[in-house]
C-alpha cells in the first residue's frame, strides 16, 4: 500500500511536470508564430513601399529619357564635326557650343 501511494505521487508529479512543459511549449510556439506574423506584416509594408518607389523612379526615368531624346536632337556637341581623339583643349569645345 505504501509503495502504491508513492508511485501515485510520482505519477501525479510527472503528469504535472509534463503538463507545465506542454504549456511552455505551446506558449513558445504561439510567440514564434506571432513574431513571424509581425515580420510578415513589416515585410509586406516594406514591399509595398519599394514598389511605390520603383513606380516613381520608372516614371522619372521615362521623363528624363524624353528630355535626353529631345536634347540629343539639338545638341551641338553631338553634331560637331571636330575630332575629339586628340587631347581636347578647354577652348576646343567652344567651337561646338552655341553662341
Amino acid at each position: 500500500v505504501f509503495q502504491s501511494h508513492e508511485e501515485d505521487d510520482r505519477k501525479v508529479r510527472r503528469r504535472e511536470k509534463n503538463r507545465v512543459a506542454a504549456q511552455r511549449s505551446r506558449k513558445k510556439q504561439t510567440q514564434k508564430a506571432d513574431k513571424l506574423h509581425e515580420e510578415y506584416e513589416s515585410l509586406e509594408q516594406e514591399n509595398t513601399s519599394l514598389k511605390r518607389e520603383i513606380g516613381k523612379l520608372t516614371d522619372e526615368m521615362k521623363q528624363l529619357s524624353e528630355v535626353l531624346k529631345d536634347h540629343e536632337k539639338i545638341c551641338p556637341l553631338l553634331h560637331c564635326t571636330m575630332n575629339f581623339v586628340t587631347v581636347p583643349r578647354p577652348d576646343a569645345l567652344a567651337g561646338c557650343l552655341p553662341r
